[in-house]
């Protein structure tokens, strides 16, 4: 991956901070049991996957992948 790419994508997981629920370029997939499981789309090439701990206040990267493996991916969640 290149480093530009890199830059982005730690950005972006940096701005789960400030707001990690859905809104913008990140969603929630509707999933049948508990953790709900978020995603961020990431210009348009990458998708990072992601939990919310509310209770103790963290944000849990799963998976980065690229968006057409993010596709297959999520469809089958």
């Amino acid at each position: 991956m290149p480093i530009k790419t890199r830059r982005i994508i730690v950005e972006k997981i940096q701005e789960l901070q400030i707001n990690p629920f859905s809104g913008g370029n990140k969603e929630r997939i509707e999933y049948h049991k508990p953790p709900a499981v978020y995603l961020l789309h990431i210009s348009r090439s990458y998708t990072v996957f992601y939990l919310i701990d509310e209770e103790k206040d963290v944000v849990k990267i799963e998976t980065i992948e690229t968006i057409e493996k993010a596709h297959k991916t999520y469809t089958r969640k």
